[in-house]
């Protein structure tokens, strides 16, 4: 049961209510019904999330590092919601387990990538030239590298979010 208080798109008022008539229109999951207690943290995780949609990490990409840090941080919600959107992105259900192991074997940019992101994750950012030289070996460049840490930073807030609010789970089981 969350522990904050769920806002029903239907009674939502000001800036929750444009947000949800808007952006969110038929979208109306549980995390966005938490994070709606603060209109500026829901549009602020729409903005962060938008911007990276537009980036050069592909979608299925995206979805694979959330999947890893998802399952780095024990982020049930995350873990079915991304398992869900990374099927829906073309991501296969091997990749996907994968990036949840931390290791998408016989995808050699997919595995450089997944792996790159959980440095950032072990090392609180603090990668090492090999790990970013082994990053780049697999035919990723510095934009993708700044990428990957938005997205990761992406991740730990809804995954920390969700751990705070004990989000109820409203998408099927990873």
């Amino acid at each position: 049961m969350p522990r904050l208080s769920t806002i029903d798109p239907a009674n939502a008022t000001g800036k929750a209510r444009e947000i949800f008539d808007g952006p969110l229109h038929g979208k109306h999951f549980n995390i966005f019904k938490g994070m709606a207690n603060s209109p500026a943290a829901l549009d602020a995780y729409l903005a962060f999330s938008g911007a990276l949609a537009n980036g050069s990490l592909t979608a299925p990409e995206r979805e694979a590092i959330a999947l890893a840090v998802g399952e780095a941080n024990q982020c049930d919600y995350c873990l079915a919601a991304h398992t869900a959107r990374a099927k829906g992105a073309g991501l296969p259900d091997a990749h996907a387990i994968g990036a949840r192991r931390g290791a998408i074997n016989d995808v050699k940019k997919l595995d450089a990538l997944v792996k790159f992101a959980l440095r950032l994750h072990e090392k609180k950012g603090f990668v090492s030239d090999q790990d970013l030289a082994d990053f780049k070996a697999a035919g990723y460049t510095d934009t993708h590298a700044a990428e990957v840490v938005a997205n990761y930073a992406l991740n730990i807030y809804t995954n920390y979010f969700n751990h705070l609010n004990q989000t109820s789970v409203d998408f099927p089981a990873a």
